[in-house]
């Protein structure tokens, strides 16, 4: 099998997280270099996962080390500089969610990657969970019967909510009707680490083209997690079971662990009805078990894959774009007297020029036009997404 070289950008602690799994495939990749402008940091986790070759200068990196891949996980708002980056310089990127702050930027990396020849990855983990795995097998068996709704509530990313039940309903949403409000609450210390005093909230209706309807919503903190209910006309699926409504029967999900080495990793994950349906973890003779670490590995063996043997991309710009437009039309539609969205949207939304606005207030430049301007500028983990909309 052809191993390949992989440099990342970014040492915090969701890159650390993404090379751990690196260092565990290490038939597919060698871990070739790595960069941050924190050199204290960046020298930690070379030491720690056998990094030959550390920088601070991305450019330079990516020019002298040649990898096959090069891996963003640095803040928000310098995914797409990272990316384009990339493609200028002939490597294939696997780049951290969203795919852009805006459609028109995620456009601009992928015509980027595109017009040099490789491979875009974004990576989207929730859609890969095992349990989610197993609910899609769930619902390609038709146990539910004729789907009806989806309940989705998302207290975080919404993002990774949409991903999931468009996953899940291999299905587009249509139209979208949102609502939106924004509301001052106690000072808190918000995602990118800075004192806030005001959160946004979210509801919406979103039409799937199978006739699905998705009642979602992003609720203030209070009782209720992240959760997605699948409603049809024999059962639903609510967190991790299946209930039948046929004599009631409840199937909770199953994990099955084998011992490896000394170390229980997981085998599969099951619903015990007959007959049985399971989900088996390709991944278990690398010791990777935890959740989010099988879909780590999943997003880095799927570059693999598209590299070496040409095969598709499992996520891809194309998805991506789907789930960010949902992001898109709830907030649109609810700062616009709560009209109806048709999908796709043919145009740039206001939410949009709000966020592009706020990023030339913030950093300087344009982020479509001066990417090349904005490759030394020091971005904050406080995103303007976040400022303008409340995403993450």
């Amino acid at each position: 099998m052809n191993k390949l070289r992989i440099a990342v950008i970014g040492a915090g602690p969701r890159a650390n997280d993404y090379m751990a799994t690196i260092k565990k495939l290490d038939d597919k990749y060698d871990f070739c270099a790595l960069a941050d402008k924190n050199t204290e940091r960046a020298n930690a986790s070379a030491q720690k996962y056998g990094v030959p070759a550390i920088y601070t200068d991305v450019e330079k990196m990516l020019k002298e080390e040649k990898p096959d891949v090069f891996f963003a996980l640095t803040p928000t708002d310098s995914l797409s500089v990272m990316a384009i980056m990339s493609a200028e310089n002939k490597v294939n990127v696997i780049r951290e969610i969203p795919i852009g702050i805006t459609r028109q930027v995620a456009e601009a990396v992928e015509k980027a990657c595109i017009d040099n020849g490789v491979k875009h990855e974004i990576a989207e983990n929730v859609w890969v969970w095992p349990h989610e795995r197993l609910k899609r097998k769930i619902v390609e068996a038709g146990l539910l019967g004729k789907i009806l709704h989806v309940r989705l509530w998302y207290t975080s990313g919404t993002y990774h909510g949409f991903n999931a039940v468009r996953m899940l309903l291999g299905s587009e949403a249509k139209r979208v009707l949102g609502y939106v409000g924004k509301v001052e609450v106690p000072t808190y210390t918000n995602y990118g680490g800075e004192l806030d005093n005001t959160r946004f909230w979210e509801s919406a209706i979103i039409e799937f083209e199978n006739d699905v309807t998705c009642l979602f919503g992003k609720p203030l903190p209070g009782p209720r997690s992240s959760l997605w209910e699948v409603e049809g006309t024999e059962g639903y699926l609510s967190g991790s079971e299946l209930v039948l409504f046929k004599d009631n029967l409840h199937f909770p999900f199953r994990d099955i662990y084998e011992e490896i080495d000394g170390k229980q990793v997981l085998d599969h994950v099951r619903i015990d009805i007959d007959p049985p349906i399971i989900w088996s973890n390709p991944f278990k003779e690398y010791g990777i078990s935890d959740t989010d670490e099988v879909a780590k590995a999943t997003i880095l063996c799927s570059m693999h894959s598209a590299i070496t043997e040409n095969k598709d991309l499992i996520y891809g710009a194309k998805n991506a774009l789907k789930d960010l437009e949902l992001c898109v039309a709830v907030f649109e539609s609810g700062i616009n007297g709560n009209k109806w969205i048709e999908l796709p949207i043919q145009y740039e939304t206001e939410v949009e020029k709000r966020i592009h606005k706020e990023f030339i207030r913030k950093y300087g430049y344009d982020p479509i036009k001066d990417t090349d301007k904005l490759k030394n500028t020091i971005f904050t983990r406080s995103s303007v997404i976040w400022k303008v909309a409340g995403w993450l």
